[in-house]
């Protein structure tokens, strides 16, 4: 698995494009620090479902709570720290 944060970035953008259904959105229109949810991408408690599955399918990385989950899935950078720090222990 490849942990260059540039790369992560990008696979993350498509990830969540493809699974979300977000039509009319390409990876570039998602900037790394803009909140997923409520402004930013507007994501509601369904897509913050689907994200969780995102990162356990592609990552291998589960998020084993709900505070957790708040933290880690804040923004792209935040879901690409987590998985850095997870899968390079």
């Amino acid at each position: 698995m490849n942990l260059d944060p540039e790369v992560l970035r990008r696979e993350i953008k498509e990830y969540i494009i493809e699974e979300l259904n977000l039509e009319d959105i390409t990876p570039d229109d998602i900037e790394n620090d803009a909140p997923l949810f409520v402004e930013g991408l507007g994501l509601d408690s369904i897509d913050a479902l689907e994200l969780v599955v995102i990162m356990e399918r592609y990552y291998g990385v589960k998020i084993p709570n709900e505070e957790v989950g708040r933290k880690v899935l804040q923004s792209i950078n935040t879901m690409v720290d987590y998985i850095i720090e997870e899968k390079g222990q």
